[in-house]
């Protein structure tokens, strides 16, 4: 068993700033992740991350280790609330088609002209959802592979290997296409 921190130690004895530390730490990675994985139809990525504190509340004796375990820990708990309200909608056969109608619909602000954002979007919404989020959670949020493999379910070894996959993928989608020669 880890040895807590002194901000989960405080956490746990119910002190507002160790949880005012704890949230500004995790609240806009957390959001940031569940905006990127909720399905339409389903419950906002703010209602599953208020959601995701109530239950960190409610059950921190559970937990063990120090603020940067938490991360890990705290995206477990918003993964699981997230898989619920996806069954609770009923919109698991439909989820593709949405996420597919909402890319194509959305409008793009004016980063979204650059060529850039829009191969990196394209690049990273090829990749099957495990690597996606593996390098969601590592790359974009900057969580460690304990953390993410905490967050995705996974062990670490399984969160290098998918990461090492995705990162394969990527690079052969960057690669140059051979020039063609004409003789």
């Amino acid at each position: 068993m880890r040895a807590d921190d002194e901000c989960v130690a405080a956490a746990k004895r119910g002190e507002s700033l160790a949880w005012r530390d704890l949230y500004l730490a995790h609240a806009g990675r957390l959001l940031l992740w569940l905006e990127a994985r909720t399905v339409p139809g389903t419950e906002a990525p703010e209602d599953l991350a208020a959601a995701t504190w109530m239950v960190a509340a409610e059950r921190i004796a559970d937990f063990h280790g120090d603020t940067a375990d938490f991360g890990g820990w705290l995206f477990g708990i918003a993964r699981n609330h997230g898989a619920n309200a996806w069954r609770r909608s009923g919109s698991r056969s439909r989820g593709l088609e949405l996420i597919t109608a909402e890319a194509e619909e959305a409008v793009a602000g004016p980063e979204g002209g650059l060529i850039a954002d829009e191969w990196v979007r394209q690049a990273l919404a090829s990749l099957p959802p495990r690597e996606r989020d593996v390098i969601a959670c590592l790359e974009v949020l900057d969580l460690d592979v304990a953390s993410t493999a905490s967050a995705l379910g996974m062990t670490a070894v399984a969160v290098r290997v998918a990461r090492h996959r995705a990162l394969r993928r990527l690079r052969s989608a960057l690669a140059p296409e051979p020039l063609a020669t004409t003789e």
